[in-house]
């Protein structure tokens, strides 16, 4: 059996606990938060996200996982230090708040530590090299390509494994060569490609990779607008269109924009990174998203009847679900919020089911109905980004673009 390393995890959010779980199958893991109900829950064997996988294995499996809020008593004696805490977009700055994985490194430094740092954290382009000049050479950079409700499956079944390192530093290259094993090592898909690069090209990967996604997810966004407006069947366009074994039928059922944690701030930084390159097409992905949900919101309020310049009394439009994938807890940046507020702009009201909130309470300033008969009958539009068979009864009601009943 290959050797057991001793790793400290910095963030139980979907990209540390996966992470947690596959490697804590074959080494020793600890995991590090300052939310102490994600460090006792995972202590309990207890998922603190939702993912079915990750409970599966915290239920089933023989790991040598244990949790913390002590950052020192972790990172002191680790071998890798795997940094995955949240860094999200600041529009304000145009850039990535990378406060959090700063402030890790530097309580890492301070205890003595001498683990090799491996930045999962999504940055900017250029970032792991200025970490580098300010603390030494001593970071890795590794990208995740995971999906929210999906962590562990698609770290136990991974596309590819890209791991970045200094060029001219053998040391640390032979150390993105041990992680890199370590990850296949934990992971139940055989001969995962593997690819090591350069720190910063790494981070381009990630970067470019996700805005690509959005890109697709534009793409059939934009097709769908176009048959909705000319009657047009949209499905036997998408069908007919993904034929060509170029484009393929994957990842084509057309949604209210891209949305979730990753895409619209990773386009929105790999656009802030264009800031003295020439480009047409980032800058396109961002502002077709925009478009996407301005094309939605009048959409429903043109199936509720009520256009705001004639007056009359506004309708109250139902959203259904804030989550925008099927298993997922997480409604972080999700595209119905953008919906939800142009919709209040316009002067309608707007009414939430969503499970994972209390009933009654509020959502930024509307109400949560979680009795499902309520909340159909109280609405005059219902709002479904992907369809459920809980809404058959009410199918009249229902605007959803969903084609395929799947993500």
């Amino acid at each position: 059996m290959e050797q057991s390393y001793r790793i400290a995890v910095a963030g139980i959010g979907y990209v540390g606990l996966a992470n947690a779980i596959l490697l804590a199958q074959h080494n020793a893991v600890t995991a590090v938060d300052v939310l102490p109900q994600r460090v006792q829950a995972l202590n309990e064997r207890r998922s603190p996200i939702a993912d079915k996988e990750a409970q599966e294995y915290l239920s089933g499996h023989e790991l040598d996982l244990r949790a913390t809020t002590n950052g020192d008593e972790a990172y002191r004696d680790a071998d890798f230090l795997i940094i995955s805490t949240p860094t999200n977009y600041d529009p304000d700055q145009n850039y990535f708040d990378t406060s959090s994985v700063e402030q890790v490194i530097e309580q890492a430094l301070a205890c003595g530590s001498r683990a090799t740092i491996v930045v999962k954290s999504t940055v900017p382009v250029g970032y792991t090299a200025r970490l580098t000049e300010k603390y030494g050479e001593r970071f890795l950079f590794s990208p995740e390509f995971l999906r929210e409700g999906k962590a562990l499956y698609d770290n136990l079944w991974p596309s590819r494994i890209v791991v970045g390192a200094p060029e001219g530093n053998k040391k640390l290259q032979a150390a993105a060569r041990t992680f890199a094993g370590l990850l296949a090592g934990g992971a139940l898909k055989q001969d995962v490609p593997q690819l090591f690069t350069a720190l910063t090209e790494a981070e381009a990967i990630k970067l470019f990779a996700n805005t690509y996604l959005a890109l697709r997810v534009s793409y059939f966004n934009e097709l769908d607008t176009y048959a909705e407006v000319h009657g047009l069947n949209t499905r036997q366009i998408i069908e007919g269109v993904g034929l060509d074994p170029r484009i393929g039928n994957h990842y084509n059922n057309p949604s209210f924009g891209y949305g979730g944690y990753c895409l619209p701030k990773d386009t929105k930084q790999l656009l802030a990174n264009y800031r003295d390159v020439p480009e047409n097409l980032i800058e396109a992905i961002v502002a077709s998203n925009r478009t996407r949900k301005d094309f939605i919101a009048e959409q429903i309020l043109k199936k509720a009847g009520w256009a705001p310049a004639a007056g009359g009394a506004a309708p109250t439009i139902g959203i259904w679900r804030l989550t925008m994938k099927s298993g997922s807890d997480n409604f972080r940046q999700s595209a119905i919020q953008g919906i939800m507020k142009r919709l209040k702009a316009q002067g309608a009201t707007v009414i939430v089911y969503e499970p994972i909130l209390e009933d009654g309470s509020e959502f930024y300033g509307s109400r949560v109905v979680n009795d499902p008969a309520a909340f159909k009958a109280a609405s005059a539009v219902i709002v479904a980004n992907r369809m459920t068979d809980e809404l058959a009864d009410a199918a009249a009601k229902v605007y959803t673009r969903d084609i395929y009943g799947r993500d």
